[in-house]
């Protein structure tokens, strides 16, 4: 009988990298091992409830969504410290979070990409500006219902989440591409003006 952990099939993302990334890295920045080319090692999703404190179903629908959403259970998220402006106190709900790695996280990719971001209103590509100088990428979404695991109809209000890539890159350049590669929406940078004396 064959053995089910090797017989389990890959998400198509994940063969997309190892297969067209890599060798598209690996020309752009001209690695020398294989091992040096950078790969998105996680990816982090927050979803705050400002009034979870207050309507605790609010919390709950918020950790079903994301469950559905990601396909992993979320943590829920407490504050740090007193907010008086809010009246939070310390150790408060204040939302839930994943963190996904492996196939679950190429399969969440391969989502994203694919369905749930063609699905957002005016969509015009995501900002190249949202790296944070080490390589990771954040953006937000507004709505959760541009991912189909969601039922319009049976949503309790509208809420947005913090979609976050960590990656392995030593510079935002590396991961501008490596995402870019991978399919990621993002839009193109402005060929700087240097760039165009080279390659007159």
């Amino acid at each position: 009988m064959a053995d089910k952990k090797n017989t389990k099939k890959s998400p198509n993302l994940r063969q997309k990298y190892n297969e067209m990334v890599v060798t598209g890295m690996m020309e752009q920045f001209n690695y020398k091992n294989v091992m040096e080319v950078p790969k998105v090692s996680h990816i982090a999703i927050n979803m705050g409830i400002g009034d979870a404190k207050d309507n605790p179903k609010k919390l709950e629908s918020a950790v079903q969504e994301l469950t559905l959403i990601s396909c992993q259970k979320p943590v829920v998220t407490k504050s740090r410290k007193d907010i008086s402006n809010f009246k939070i106190r310390k150790g408060f709900p204040v939302g839930c979070k994943v963190t996904l790695r492996g196939n679950r996280m190429y399969d969440f990719m391969e989502r994203l990409i694919s369905i749930a971001l063609p699905r957002t209103r005016d969509f015009r590509g995501l900002s190249f500006k949202s790296f944070d100088g080490g390589g990771n990428y954040s953006f937000g979404v507004k709505e959760q219902i541009i991912f189909t695991e969601i039922n319009y109809d049976k949503i309790d209000s509208i809420r947005g989440m913090d979609i976050s890539f960590i990656t392995t890159a030593a510079t935002d350049e590396e991961s501008y591409h490596l995402l870019k590669l991978m399919g990621l929406p993002l839009r193109d940078k402005p060929v700087k003006q240097e760039e165009i004396n080279e390659a007159a």
